[in-house]
């Protein structure tokens, strides 16, 4: 067997050449070697300042798993052509924040914010760059900021409300950072202009801006195609979606059209945890779906835990959510009084209709 160090000292000599994890795992046989383990630790501290780019399946069982990214643009660029606080008391969430999502090229932090938001921080581990998605509030973000030891180089508005963006202007004094939110809508600080069709870059990450108007006009959603994640705000939660504030039922249903296209399975993280008042709904409308009921079990089990029931899936939500099955689910429109002549969008609004009236 070469001898750990001696391997390490090639792997450090060629890091900048070629991403390290490659390198481990063209090394893999030599994983078994528990000193080469615990070196490759060593190195990817001093190299990288954490451990990035080792994965559980290189380190062994007893070592975090996270995964890496490619070469990243370090830069921010977009194609674009144009209250009181209140702490949070998300119902029985076990602890101030769930462990960051490392299943992907980003890492992802969630916590609870205010009443019933969550808030995400979004990590690229090769640049270093750290994204809030929306700022319900600033103390929390700045708790998490502080706890990860990341730095924040982005905050992505995803509409105007204040639970949104109110943390904006109290995370921007003293740091450079972008502020990018819909260019339509005021947006507190903000310093890019987006809309729907834009692309921005966020460390090695392509982001897709979605146009999901309906709820606020000028809502967007974060897509992230090659981590397969979407945040979409308040246009879609799970087992629902949000208020029609200010858009049109055409407009709303093209918006959530748009989600359901993306790949079944893109995970979609939603701004509040409402998923047991909707999961209510839901069965009032389409007890007979044999996948909402197992969404239902698996919803009541995660909260019976105190762990969030977001995020989803495009495909448990295709498969279970009333508002983006209201075209297809003869047992929803018959209950929600959908005519034959109704078009698409005349069925979503009963159903939206139907869900602003619920007291279930």
């Amino acid at each position: 067997v070469v001898p750990p160090l001696v391997v390490l000292s090639v792997v450090e000599r060629q890091h900048r050449y070629c991403n390290i994890k490659v390198m481990l795992r063209i090394l893999q046989p030599l994983t078994s070697h528990r000193r080469f383990r615990s070196c490759c630790t060593v190195l990817a501290l001093s190299v990288f300042g954490s451990q990035p780019l080792l994965s559980s399946s290189l380190l062994g069982s007893n070592h975090p798993s996270t995964t890496s990214c490619s070469a990243a643009d370090r830069s921010t660029t977009a194609t674009s052509s144009s209250g009181s606080t209140r702490h949070s008391s998300v119902p029985a969430f076990r602890s101030a924040s769930m462990p960051a999502s490392t299943d992907s090229t980003i890492e992802v932090a969630q916590f609870p914010c205010l009443s019933d938001n969550y808030g995400y921080l979004i990590h690229d581990p090769e640049t270093g760059q750290t994204a809030a998605i929306d700022t319900p509030e600033a103390k929390p973000i700045e708790e998490e900021l502080k706890k990860r030891g990341w730095k924040l180089s982005h905050i992505l508005n995803t509409h105007h409300h204040h639970d949104h963006t109110g943390g904006n202007l109290e995370l921007s004094k003293g740091r450079d950072i972008a502020i990018c939110g819909p260019g339509s809508e005021k947006i507190p600080g903000r310093t890019i202009d987006l809309k729907g069709g834009d692309e921005l870059n966020f460390g090695s990450q392509k982001v897709i801006i979605i146009d999901v108007g309906g709820h606020t006009l000028g809502h967007i959603a974060y897509y992230f195609p090659d981590s397969k994640k979407v945040f979409v705000g308040d246009s879609l939660f799970t087992l629902g979606c949000g208020r029609m504030f200010e858009g049109t039922p055409d407009q709303f249903w093209a918006s959530l059209t748009r989600l359901r296209d993306l790949p079944d399975d893109t995970q979609v993280y939603c701004a509040h945890e409402y998923t047991e008042a909707n999961a209510r709904f839901a069965l009032s409308v389409e007890s007979g779906n044999s996948a909402l009921q197992r969404k239902v079990a698996q919803i009541k089990d995660l909260r019976a835990q105190g762990l969030p029931t977001v995020p989803t899936t495009i495909k448990e939500e295709k498969d279970a959510n009333p508002f983006l099955r209201c075209d297809l689910s003869k047992e929803i429109r018959k209950n929600v009084g959908v005519q034959p002549g109704d078009s698409e969008a005349q069925a979503f609004a009963k159903v939206r209709k139907a869900k602003d009236g619920f007291r279930g």
